[in-house]
């Protein structure tokens, strides 16, 4: 498995998706019933192999991913050639960003030495959508990017 097995909500989300994935292997629905009980190794596999297809979909599609913590965010922008960073970190101890209060804060002070914002950008490894997967399993959250957006164009004004 190259990724991780989808959680149990994901798989009852994608139904019919997995009816039609069992369906291109010519596996019926009494097949699938009876492939769980006589060799549930096997139907584990199955499970495996339509998660990384899964994964491998929505993984080509990304391109943006969010992580905020209390005092610290990232915000990914992911090209087709690079990840580029914006790294937010809060130096104001009693200020948390994952709540209301928090980020208010911070869009009143953004622009104070507060708060500190550093830009990077990092190549691909030889798998690009594994490097994503990695983001995503540290926190990151698949956004439309409009932080992202946001920031990178106050930063390009400056």
């Amino acid at each position: 498995m190259k990724y991780r097995r989808l959680t149990k909500e994901q798989l009852e989300e994608l139904h019919r998706e997995f009816i039609n994935f069992l369906a291109t292997q010519s596996i019926t629905a009494e097949e699938w019933e009876k492939l769980k009980r006589e060799k549930p190794e096997t139907a584990e596999e199955e499970l495996d192999v339509f998660s990384d297809l899964i994964w491998e979909g929505v993984l080509r599609k990304v391109t943006y991913l969010e992580n905020i913590s209390a005092r610290q965010m990232h915000l990914f922008y992911l090209t087709e050639k690079e990840m580029k960073l914006i790294g937010i970190r809060i130096l104001n101890p009693d200020i948390d960003l994952t709540t209301e209060e928090g980020f208010g804060w911070f869009k009143k002070h953004f622009m104070t030495d507060m708060v500190e914002i550093v830009t990077a950008a990092k190549a691909y490894s030889d798998d690009k959508n594994r490097d994503k997967f990695e983001l995503i399993e540290k926190g990151g959250v698949i956004t439309k990017g409009e932080l992202y957006r946001w920031f990178d164009e106050i930063l390009k004004e400056e």
